[in-house]
C-alpha cells in the first residue's frame, strides 16, 4: 500500500506549485502515484524567489531555512543540492532601539530572557528592574491559548515585549506580538507557562533542555544561488520522475464524483484525479473548497495576511562601510519604516566571493495593519530604506542598483486560537475522501514547516494521521531552534 492508499498508479493533483505543493508531489511520486501539479502563476516557488541584482544573484523572498528540523535541507539533498547548501558566514545580528544598533542578546527564547541580565542594554535600567518581579508575581493563567505580547507583558513588562519579542515574531510573520498565540507561534513556551509561575524559571528550563539535547551544526541554512533556487530543483526532479507540472492554469472548480474521485477545472479542461492536495493560500483554498465543504471553506476565509516589500540595494565596495555581523531588526516601538535589515554580502559568504566589487543589502518594510506603506512606488520605498540605513549605520553611498519585491498578503497570521481553527479545517476536510490540505497558513510559515506540512498531507492520503497529529501536538516546531541563537 502507497501513501496515497489503495496502491500505486493513481493520480493524485496537487493544486498549487509553492514549496508545499511541490514538496507534496515530490513525495506522492515517491511513493508510486502519477502526479499533476497546477499552477495559476507563470511560475513555481510562491514566496521562493530568486532574482539578480547588478549581476549579483540574490533571493526576492525567503532567504534562508531552519537546519535544526531536517525536512528543508533533506528535500535539497534530494533534489541534488547538497553541495550547494551553506551556512551563514556570521550569525551575528543587531537590534536598532533606543537610538543605536546594539548587539542581540543572547540567552532568550523569541526574545523571552531566562534572567534580566541577558536584555542589558537592550532594555533601560526600568524595564529590566520589571523583568525581576516575574520571581514574586503570582501565576498568570494562559487557558487554551494567549496572545505571547500579553502573556509576557503581565510576566516581564510591555517593555520585554516592545523591544525584542516583537521584533522577532515579526521577523516571522510580519505580525503583531499583541495579537500572535503562543501556543501556535512558540509552542514550548506555552507548554511551560501550563506548568510554571515563573516565566524566566521556565525559560531556563527550556535553555537547559535545549543545551542537554546538545543539538549541533548550523541553525540556518542556505543555499549557493539563493533558496529560490529549492523549488526549481525539486520542480526539475518531479518532471524528471514522469510527474506534470503546468504553470499559468488556474484551478476554477474543485467537486467531488460520488464514487469515482474527483472532478478538477483547470482553465478550459476539466481533470479527473483518484486525490487532491489543495495547496493554495487560504483565500483560494476557501474558494476551491466552498461547494464541498462549506464549513472549511468559511473557516479558511477567517485567516488574515500581512503585505511586505523587501528592497534590494547594490553598492560598489569601495566607499561602502558596515558594521560587523549579518545585520539588524527593529522594533515598530521606535517608529521606524523598515523593520529589519540584511547584509547580504555579509550573511552569505557565497554572494561576495561570487561578486567581490559588490555589496548587497536588502530591508524588508510593512507590518500587519500597515498595508498602506506597500502604497508607495518603489521610489519612495528606496528612499526610505536608505534614509533608516544612514541612521543606523551611516550608510551614505548611491546604490548602483535596486529592486523592489512586494509580497502582497504574503504572510498567514496567527492569532490567539490559531490552533483550533486549523483543528476545525482539517476535521470538515477529513469528511471529504481523498482530499488534503497543506500550506503555511497551517502549521508553520518556515520553509521545513511548509515541507512537513505537505508531507503530512500526502500520509493523510494514505490514511495515516501521524503527521497530522503530530504537527497539531507541536505546531510550528520548525519554525525555531529552541533557546534564543
Amino acid at each position: 500500500m502507497s501513501a496515497t492508499g489503495r496502491g500505486t498508479g493513481r493520480h493524485v493533483v496537487v493544486i498549487g506549485a509553492g514549496v508545499s505543493g511541490l514538496a507534496a508531489a515530490h513525495r506522492l511520486l515517491a511513493c508510486g502515484a502519477r502526479v499533476t501539479v497546477l499552477e495559476a502563476s507563470g511560475r513555481v516557488g510562491g514566496k521562493l524567489l530568486p532574482g539578480e541584482i547588478a549581476g549579483a544573484r540574490v533571493d526576492l523572498g525567503a532567504e534562508s531555512m531552519l537546519a535544526r528540523r531536517p525536512e528543508a535541507v533533506a528535500l535539497a539533498r534530494e533534489v541534488g543540492l547538497a553541495d550547494r547548501l551553506r551556512p551563514p558566514a556570521t550569525a551575528t545580528a543587531s537590534i536598532w532601539t533606543r537610538g543605536a544598533l546594539r548587539p542581540m542578546p543572547k540567552g532568550h527564547v523569541m526574545g523571552v530572557p531566562g534572567t534580566a541580565t541577558a536584555l542589558a542594554g537592550v532594555l533601560s535600567d526600568e524595564g529590566l528592574a520589571r523583568i525581576e518581579q516575574d520571581a514574586r508575581l503570582p501565576r498568570t493563567e494562559v487557558g487554551e491559548d494567549v496572545a505571547v505580547g500579553e502573556y509576557v507583558a503581565a510576566r516581564l513588562g510591555r517593555e520585554v515585549v516592545d523591544r525584542l519579542v516583537e521584533p522577532l515574531l515579526g521577523g516571522v510573520y510580519a505580525g503583531d506580538a499583541y495579537r500572535i498565540s503562543m501556543r501556535s507561534a512558540v509552542p514550548q513556551l506555552y507548554r511551560a507557562a501550563l506548568t510554571h509561575t515563573s516565566l524566566t524559571q521556565a525559560v531556563r528550563e527550556i535553555q537547559a533542555a535545549t543545551a542537554t539535547a546538545a543539538q549541533t551544526g548550523p541553525v540556518f541554512m542556505g543555499l549557493v544561488g539563493g533558496v529560490g533556487t529549492l523549488p526549481l530543483a525539486v520542480a526539475e526532479s518531479v518532471r524528471a520522475r514522469g510527474g506534470e507540472i503546468r504553470t499559468g492554469v488556474p484551478v476554477t472548480g474543485l467537486r467531488r464524483a460520488p464514487g469515482d474521485g474527483w472532478r478538477v477545472t483547470a482553465g478550459e479542461r476539466e481533470l479527473h484525479a483518484d486525490a487532491v492536495v489543495v495547496a493554495v493560500p487560504a483565500p483560494a483554498a476557501a474558494a476551491l473548497l466552498a461547494a464541498e465543504s462549506p464549513a472549511a471553506a468559511a473557516a479558511l476565509r477567517t485567516v488574515e495576511y500581512a503585505s511586505m516589500a523587501l528592497v534590494t540595494l547594490a553598492y560598489r565596495r569601495t566607499g561602502t562601510e558596515l558594521p560587523e555581523g549579518s545585520g539588524f531588526l527593529v522594533p515598530p516601538v521606535d517608529g521606524r519604516t523598515i523593520k529589519a535589515s540584511t547584509f547580504a554580502s555579509r550573511k552569505w559568504g557565497w554572494i561576495a566571493d561570487e561578486n567581490p566589487d559588490t555589496v548587497v543589502l536588502r530591508t524588508s518594510v510593512g507590518r500587519y495593519g500597515e498595508s498602506e506603506i506597500l502604497e508607495r512606488d518603489d521610489a519612495d520605498l528606496v528612499a526610505v530604506s536608505r534614509r533608516d540605513l544612514r541612521a543606523a549605520t551611516g550608510l551614505d553611498a548611491t546604490p548602483v542598483e535596486t529592486r523592489v519585491t512586494r509580497w502582497t498578503d504574503g504572510l498567514p497570521q496567527y492569532p490567539v486560537g490559531h490552533h483550533a481553527r486549523v483543528a476545525r479545517i482539517r476535521e470538515h476536510v477529513a469528511a471529504l475522501p481523498d482530499l488534503a490540505v497543506c500550506g503555511a497558513q497551517y502549521d508553520g510559515v518556515g520553509i521545513p514547516a511548509c515541507i512537513a506540512s505537505a508531507y503530512a498531507a500526502v500520509d493523510q492520503l494514505g490514511g495515516d494521521l501521524r503527521a497530522v497529529r503530530a504537527l497539531a501536538a507541536d505546531p510550528v516546531q520548525s519554525l525555531h531552534g529552541g533557546a534564543g541563537e
